[in-house]
């Protein structure tokens, strides 16, 4: 917000003047490093809901994490994250085994279901069936054969060879997967080159997915090093830099292969900042923060209402969107899905055209 005099007032090692942003409007602006990202943004494939939070926050990451991926104030309440909730109820007569996907070591609440797990893998080469071309390996698929056989000709198996059955059936299956998820990413050839680290190669490993066709609906990245609180601007700008060279590389790539308009982006964070810089030349966990959403099919623009930066709840800007309406309208306007049992009921925010 270059605009708004209270923004200069409050920060003096980290803001961002009217001579650097690259500006929206005559009150916002962005990052100076976000000029593939501000391309999306002139094109009108890019929405900001601005002042994205819920009420109470917790400054915990722990805990936010848990509200963000649970949907649910009281955190970790249910068996299943929100994105797992939407596979099993939004997505219960799709088969693909690589349904809904998590490109790092460790998934998310989010994407957490027992009924519709999620495929989880850093890069497609560390997933991958690890069993050699032995005997044993011969006698595990004779044996799923046999189970194969046996249900086909009638025969009830016991509870005991029902248990080995479903096994050599999952294990089947993961063999199945790990093939097809490594052969998307082996053939891919992407039209544009993505940036050489870790987010720029799961942003190109989604591209693969999504074009393979092999039955993806969601895929969850994650990047860190945003926790900073002390000099913070010489690593936000480069933070900054690194996400706008993998959302451009990304976008550019689907719209040379006409995928594009099937395929929307969610960027956001458990939290913001607060709004007065701290004494080590940063700033400390806030509240209320932009989601920023991109996209063919997006409405293009701002979204909400900016919160005030004099108004403060203790310091933090006040939530003016809860972030669970951003939710209402990807499950309900986005997928077609029935959000009641997966976020509840929210005022969608009208981030769709249709």
């Amino acid at each position: 917000p270059y605009g708004d005099d209270a923004y200069g007032a409050a920060r003096s090692a980290t803001r961002i003047g009217a001579n650097e942003v690259l500006k929206l409007d005559e009150y916002r602006g962005l990052h100076p490093a976000w000029k593939r990202i501000k391309g999306l943004w002139d094109a009108g494939r890019m929405a900001i809901v601005e002042g994205c939070g819920y009420p109470g926050p917790s400054r915990s990451h722990f805990k936010s994490y848990d509200i963000w991926h649970n949907a649910d104030v009281r955190g970790r309440d249910k068996r299943s994250g929100w994105i797992g909730r939407l596979a099993e109820e939004g997505f219960a007569n799709e088969t693909s085994s690589e349904l809904i996907v998590h490109l790092g070591a460790t998934a998310p609440f989010s994407v957490y279901s027992t009924a519709r797990p999620p495929l989880v893998f850093a890069t497609p080469a560390t997933y991958k069936w690890t069993a050699a071309e032995t005997q044993d390996l011969q006698e595990y698929r004779r044996a799923a054969q046999e189970d194969t056989d046996r249900l086909a000709g009638g025969r009830v198996l016991t509870g005991s060879e029902r248990a080995l059955a479903r096994m050599r059936g999952v294990l089947a299956e993961a063999n199945a997967s790990s093939a097809r998820v490594r052969m998307a990413s082996a053939r891919y050839q992407p039209s544009v080159p993505y940036p050489d680290d870790e987010l720029g190669e799961a942003f190109r490993t989604t591209a693969a997915l999504l074009d393979a066709r092999i039955g993806t609906r969601v895929v969850s990245l994650e990047t860190g090093g945003f926790d900073t609180h002390s000099n913070q601007r010489t690593s936000h700008d480069r933070l900054m830099a690194r996400l706008d060279g993998a959302i451009g590389a990304f976008f550019a790539d689907l719209k040379q292969r006409a995928i594009d308009a099937d395929t929307t982006l969610v960027v956001y964070s458990e939290f913001g900042r607060r709004v007065q810089e701290n004494g080590s030349r940063g700033t400390d966990h806030g509240a209320a923060a932009p989601v920023l959403v991109f996209g063919a099919g997006v409405k293009p623009g701002l979204h909400g209402k900016h919160p005030s930066l004099t108004d403060l709840d203790g310091g933090d800007l006040r939530t003016t969107t809860d972030f669970r309406s951003v939710y209402q309208a990807l499950v309900a306007d986005w997928f077609g899905v029935n959000p009641k049992a997966i976020v509840g009921e929210w005022p969608a925010v009208p981030l769709f055209a249709s």
